[in-house]
C-alpha cells in the first residue's frame, strides 16, 4: 500500500511544477507565440465593460481616419417618394382622321420635332371628294337663292311683290345658307380650305396636322392603310412641360405641401440630381398602395427627360438643428448603430464604440442621438467606421480563443 501511494504522489507534484514552469515561461518569453495572443487579448479586452479597437499610428495613417468633436448641424428632413415623369394632358395629343380614309403618305417618324399645324401625313378617299362636291353644289345653290331672296325683298319693299313669294325666297335661302355653313365647318375639320373649293379646286388628298408643338412619340400607321374615323394615328408630346409625378404614402401626406422642394434622380442620368418644386397635390388616394399623386415642376430640365421614366425622389419637409455625423462615421452591427470615440494612448490610438439612434438624413450627413451623456471635447471618428467595427470584432474573435 505504501509503495502504491508514493507512485501516485510523485507524478502529481511533477505535473504541478511543470504547469507552473510553463506559465512562467509564457509570461517571460517575449518571442513566444503565446505572448502574442495575450497581447492581442489585452488590446481588445473590454475596459470597464466597453470593447475597443487599438490601432497603431501607422494603421491610423493608412486608413486616413479623420477626427473631430461633435457639433450641431442644420439638417433637412425628407419624405421618400418614387414615381415617374409625366406631362400635363394639354401637352399630349393624338392625331386622328375625322373620316374613314386611306393613308396616302407619312411625313414624320418617331422622335421628330414638329411645330403646331405642321403636316404629319396625308390621307385620301372618294368620300373626301364627295364632301367637297357636295359643299360646292350647296354653295352654288345658296348663291342663287341669295340673289332670288334679294330680288323678292326689293319687290316686296316696293309694294309690287307678293309677301308669300318673299317669305318663300327668304326661307329657302336661309336653309341653303345653313347647309353651306355646316358643310364648310366639316371641311375645315378635315383641313380642307373651303375658299379653294368655292373657287373650283377639288383636293385629292388632305393633310393631317399637329395640334401642338412637340415630338412625335408614336406613329401607328403605314402607307396605304385604311383607317376608321377617330383611329389614333400619330401621338405627339411636348416634353418642355414634363414634370415629376411622385407617389406619397398615406402616413406622409400631412408633411407635404405646395412650394416644397423635391430632389430626384433618373436612372438614365446616373450621377445627376434634379430639383423640382411642388405645385399640385391630389385630393384622392390611389389604391394599392394607398398614396396620393404629388406633381412638381422641374427647375433644371434636361433634354433627355422623357415621359414615363422612373424617378426616385425626396421631398424636403423641414429644417432642424441636431447633432450630426457623416454617414461613413456610423457602423451597423445587427440592428444597432454605433459611432467611435478616439483617444490617444502613447503612440497608439484607442477607439471605443458608442451606440446611437439615427435621426433624419441630409445628403452625406445623419442626425445622431446618444444613449448616454457625451463630453463636449470628445473626439469622434468621422469616416471609415466600418473598418473599426471589423477590427473590433476581429479582436473579439481572438479573445474568445
Amino acid at each position: 500500500m505504501k509503495k502504491h501511494f508514493i507512485y501516485i504522489r510523485i507524478p502529481l507534484a511533477t505535473v504541478i511544477l511543470l504547469l507552473c514552469a510553463c506559465g512562467q515561461q509564457k509570461d517571460e518569453d517575449p518571442s513566444s507565440g503565446e505572448t502574442t495572443v495575450m497581447t492581442q487579448e489585452k488590446k481588445t479586452a473590454p475596459r470597464n465593460n466597453v470593447k475597443e479597437a487599438m490601432f497603431t499610428a501607422q494603421q491610423f495613417d493608412a486608413l486616413q481616419l479623420k477626427l473631430d468633436t461633435l457639433s450641431e448641424r442644420s439638417l433637412t428632413g425628407f419624405v421618400e417618394a418614387n414615381g415617374q415623369l409625366e406631362v400635363p394632358p394639354q401637352n399630349e395629343a393624338n392625331v386622328t382622321a375625322m373620316i374613314g380614309a386611306n393613308i396616302a403618305s407619312i411625313a414624320v417618324i418617331e422622335g421628330d420635332q414638329v411645330k403646331k399645324n405642321q403636316v404629319l401625313a396625308y390621307v385620301s378617299h372618294p368620300n373626301l371628294i364627295e364632301k367637297q362636291t357636295t359643299y360646292l353644289n350647296a354653295y352654288t345653290k345658296s348663291e342663287f337663292l341669295k340673289s332670288e331672296f334679294a330680288r323678292q325683298k326689293k319687290l316686296y319693299d316696293a309694294g309690287v311683290g307678293s309677301g308669300m313669294n318673299y317669305q318663300n325666297a327668304k326661307s329657302e335661302y336661309m336653309a341653303a345658307n345653313g347647309m353651306v355653313q355646316g358643310l364648310e365647318a366639316q371641311l375645315k375639320q378635315y383641313n380642307i380650305n373651303p375658299t379653294g373649293v368655292r373657287n373650283g379646286t377639288i383636293y385629292q388628298r388632305i393633310a393631317l396636322r399637329s395640334p401642338i408643338e412637340g415630338f412625335v412619340e408614336k406613329v401607328n400607321i403605314k402607307t396605304g392603310q385604311y383607317v376608321e374615323p377617330q383611329t389614333n394615328l400619330i401621338e405627339i408630346v411636348n416634353t418642355h412641360h414634363v414634370h415629376a409625378d411622385l407617389m406619397v404614402f398615406e402616413r406622409d401626406v400631412h408633411k407635404v405641401s405646395k412650394g416644397q422642394e423635391v430632389r430626384f434622380k433618373v436612372q438614365s442620368l446616373p450621377g445627376v440630381e434634379l430639383s423640382a418644386k411642388i405645385y399640385s397635390i391630389s385630393k384622392t388616394f390611389e389604391e394599392g398602395p394607398k398614396a396620393v399623386h404629388v406633381h412638381a415642376e422641374i427647375e433644371n430640365k434636361e433634354d433627355k427627360l422623357i415621359p414615363g421614366m422612373y424617378i426616385q425622389g425626396r421631398i424636403e419637409v423641414g429644417v432642424s438643428k441636431t447633432l450630426a455625423l457623416p454617414e461613413s462615421a456610423v457602423s451597423k452591427d445587427g440592428d444597432r448603430y454605433y459611432v467611435f470615440t478616439a483617444e490617444r494612448e502613447g503612440i497608439d490610438w484607442s477607439f471605443k464604440p458608442k451606440e446611437v439612434l439615427l435621426g433624419q438624413r441630409d445628403g452625406e450627413w445623419v442626425g445622431v442621438q446618444f444613449l448616454e451623456p457625451i463630453a463636449q471635447e470628445t473626439l469622434f471618428v468621422q469616416n471609415n467606421a466600418y473598418y473599426l467595427m471589423a477590427e473590433m470584432k476581429k479582436g473579439d474573435a481572438a479573445h474568445s480563443h
